[in-house]
Order: C-alpha cells, then sequence, then structure tokens
C-alpha cells in the first residue's frame, strides 16, 4: 500500500519528526466509541475509493487511515473515548480520513455520493510521531501518546492540536504485527532573522 511521501528531521530510536507536503484527505464525521467509529467510517470511506462516487471510479487505497477527535472547539482527549463506551453523554465525534493517492487534487478527485464523506486539502505539516504495534486499547495508546508528549517537549517542540491515531495494516494482520503510530502536529521552526 503506497503512503504520502515525506522528509525525516530527526529521528531517534522511538520517535520521528516529519515535515509532509500539501495532501488531499477524503474524510467523515462519526459519533460513537473510538471502535465503532473507526469501523462506520472506514466503511464509508471505502465506499467512496471503491466507486461510490459521482463518476464511479476506483482509486487506490492508501495508508494511513487517520483518526482524531472533531475539532469543533470541544476537547476530546484522545485516551479517554478509546475505552470502548457504548452510548450516552461520553460519546464522541471522531474524524475519520484516508489520504488520496499522490498526485490528486480537490479538481480531479471524483465527487462523494455520500454527503457524509468531504475532501479536504492538508496545508504542509510537521509531526512528531511514534511507532507502534499492539492493540489499540486505551492503555497502549495513552502509553505511547504520553511517551511523544514527553519527547515533544524534551525536544521543545510546541504542539498544536490533539493526536491523531493513524492505522497503516488491513485488519487481517495479527495484532501483535501492526503498525501503529500517533502523531502531534508541532509548529514550524520561527524564520530566524539575518
Amino acid at each position: 500500500m503506497k503512503e504520502p511521501a515525506y522528509a525525516v528531521a530527526k529521528s531517534t530510536e522511538s520517535f520521528e519528526l516529519r515535515t509532509y507536503p500539501q495532501r488531499v484527505v477524503a474524510e467523515t464525521r462519526v459519533e460513537g466509541d473510538f471502535g465503532e467509529a473507526g469501523d462506520e467510517g472506514f466503511r464509508r470511506l471505502a465506499g467512496y475509493i471503491f466507486g461510490k462516487n459521482r463518476s464511479g471510479t476506483k482509486l487506490a487505497m492508501t495508508a494511513p487511515v487517520g483518526m482524531s477527535g472533531a475539532a469543533d472547539g470541544k476537547k476530546i482527549p484522545m485516551t479517554a473515548p478509546v475505552a470502548q463506551r457504548a452510548s450516552g453523554p461520553s460519546r464522541a465525534e471522531w474524524v475519520v480520513s484516508f489520504t488520496m493517492p499522490e498526485g490528486e487534487t480537490l479538481a480531479s478527485l471524483p465527487v462523494p455520493l455520500d454527503a457524509r464523506v468531504t475532501l479536504r486539502e492538508l496545508p504542509p505539516a510537521r509531526v512528531a510521531v511514534v511507532r507502534f504495534s499492539g492493540r489499540w486499547t486505551s492503555e497502549n495508546m495513552g502509553e505511547h501518546e504520553a511517551a511523544l508528549r514527553a519527547w515533544a517537549r524534551s525536544e521543545r517542540l510546541p504542539v498544536v492540536g490533539d493526536a491523531e491515531v493513524n492505522r497503516y495494516d488491513p485488519p487481517f494482520v495479527p495484532w501483535f504485527a501492526r503498525r501503529n503510530e500517533i502523531w502531534l502536529r508541532v509548529e514550524a521552526p520561527a524564520a530566524r532573522s539575518s
């Protein structure tokens, strides 16, 4: 599966600081606990890339599949909604996204038939990343997010916004072999004045 190109600015055994160019994503907002929202969002977006669009065009599946709390003014800690809550006030709104194949633009992509699927251009981004394998439990993700935040602080990287969780493998890959990442967007370094 193809992934978006990126440049590595810094790398350690556990962490990376990456720069991504502008890219386009298809995304959908889903309410629910982490697991059910991820499954529903994946189904909607898979429908879009497998031809549920105005032209019936099939698009290549790319990685990663991203998931983050909806940024609508409500701060949603990444680790809290991950604990599979069934319903009620603990339910959260999530944004699930697929990165579109390299070279695609908003103008070149087919229009989704499902009104819940939208296309959006992401500006270039600088992200701190931790890679890990294993199950998607609140403990596993919370531990890795905390370690990434500590590394970002130690590197004096100003974090902007909430964490984004990214999956790279299809569901049939055994849990112990899965590639997962947590991303934290960080501010670009200030330009030095001459």
